[in-house]
């Protein structure tokens, strides 16, 4: 944890923004996978830890906006508890460790949150994720669960938005180190990317990289030949020569926050022409991308700058054609890069995004596209220093989509779709960094790993 002083003014803050009423914090529970005593690792609500910094199960905390007292509820561990976990620190000692004075039950919960609703108090809770959380929130506020997303606080959400997205020097300290990990867990794949190896053996070492480190990956490693499937979880295939590897992996740190890197390497340690032409489109995209993050710049902007990079990178292959701006306007580039550039990043890897995309990523100046691939974007508004965000442009030959679009002859004014036959099973290439907003300009976040072609050849002999 950080220091309790951190979490009382965070605290502060926020009760300085909501002003009215009790802002409700349940914080999550375990969850069995097969069985009762046998759980999913616990993850606490990253909310919770944003303001209260403890990790463990089973608690919930109350501010009172209009008397400035804070609860903490859980229960203190029995000697059933103690026997199978060891002794545990009381209650009081878990609220003083966070600066929270007053400390409960969790039976006493329901009571406390039933008495404020009949003095009328507005009781601010954000968006439930978990069906746990939203079972409990049922319960204690007779809510409709149906109604529990609509019922949410847009002030509370909004409120914390605008504290989280502001990282401190000890959240990118953090930070830094979780892409230090990262840098292990992605150099590691490059040298194990040889023919023959199972796509698991390489994504079970990286994760067990992060475990032996202090925190498990920041998400489900994405790993795979076939990297045209954006996320590909399926580690099955075995490694073949010539074939292009995509690794999008992080770290967790057990303060819990996360890195997300992603590169893109030649199984056997050599990327063939047609390779590097593409990944060379990709790489420029990447780095001059974040050569424009600054300030008061829209991030939107720097993804449509990203698209006419990736459009005018293909059309001097001949995959694309016609004027790169109409073709950009049009939409034609998503055939070959479907998604957004990038993403906010803190405590979860998707920062903030249980409290809604549109609340995180945009803002009234700012709206989502309805067009395809723009309408993925999921971070489109002004960069603030303190931002930490993710650049992760890629070009990807998807035979489904390809199909689907040359039958309905869309964007055939900018796409040579003969062109496209000989890339059908050229898979996906992704480049992903993490970067800082910094008072002027950026920082990519931790140690570098290796991107160009040259630095991945040589770290893959």
């Amino acid at each position: 944890m950080f220091a309790a002083n951190i979490y009382k003014q965070r605290r502060n803050t926020l009760v300085q923004k909501i002003k009215v009423g009790l802002l409700f914090f349940p914080g999550n529970t375990e969850v069995p996978y097969n069985y009762p005593a046998n759980t999913y690792t616990f993850r606490q609500d990253s909310n919770f830890l944003y303001f209260f910094g403890l990790s463990q199960p089973d608690l919930a905390a109350v501010i009172d906006c209009n008397t400035g007292k804070e609860y903490l509820f859980g229960n203190d561990a029995d000697m059933d508890d103690i026997i199978w976990m060891g002794k545990q620190p009381l209650m009081q000692e878990l609220a003083a460790s966070v600066g929270v004075e007053n400390s409960f039950p969790f039976s006493k919960l329901e009571d406390f949150l039933k008495n404020a609703q009949q003095k009328g108090q507005k009781i601010h809770y954000a968006p439930p994720y978990r069906s746990e959380i939203k079972i409990l929130l049922h319960s204690l506020l007779r809510f409709d669960i149906s109604q529990l997303k609509e019922k949410s606080s847009v002030d509370l959400i909004s409120a914390i938005v605008s504290l989280r997205s502001i990282k401190d020097l000890l959240e990118i300290q953090e930070i830094d180190k979780m892409v230090d990990i990262a840098y292990l867990m992605h150099t590691t794949s490059m040298k194990m990317a040889k023919p023959g190896i199972i796509e698991r053996q390489i994504a079970g070492t990286l994760e067990g990289i992060s475990s032996s480190h202090g925190a498990p990956v920041s998400f489900p490693v994405i790993l795979s030949m076939d990297g045209q499937t954006l996320h590909n979880h399926n580690h099955s295939n075995i490694l073949q020569s010539g074939r292009l590897m995509v690794t999008d992996a992080g770290s967790e740190s057990v303060m819990n926050y996360c890195s997300d890197i992603t590169r893109t390497i030649p199984v056997g340690g050599k990327y063939s022409s047609v390779q590097k032409d593409i990944y060379n489109i990709v790489l420029k995209t990447n780095t001059e991308s974040i050569k424009a993050v600054k300030p008061g710049v829209f991030y939107k902007d720097i993804h449509l700058r990203a698209a006419r990079i990736v459009a005018q990178g293909l059309k001097e292959l001949g995959i694309m054609k016609g004027d790169v701006d109409e073709a950009v306007a049009a939409g034609a580039h998503a055939m070959f890069f479907p998604h957004g550039l990038g993403h906010m990043m803190g405590l979860d890897v998707h920062d903030m995004e249980s409290l809604g995309e549109n609340f995180v990523g945009y803002d009234a100046e700012v709206t989502r596209s309805d067009q395809f691939g723009l309408a993925f974007l999921r971070l489109a508004r002004k960069l603030q220093p303190g931002f930490v965000i993710t650049v992760e442009p890629g070009i990807y030959f998807i035979p489904d989509l390809i199909d689907m679009w040359r039958s309905e002859k869309r964007f055939e004014q900018f796409i040579n779709y003969n062109k496209l036959d000989s890339y059908r099973t050229f898979g996906g290439i992704r480049i992903e960094d993490d970067i800082l907003v910094t008072e002027n300009s950026y920082r990519v976040l931790g140690k570098p790993i290796p991107k160009t072609v040259e630095d991945v050849e040589k770290i893959m002999e």
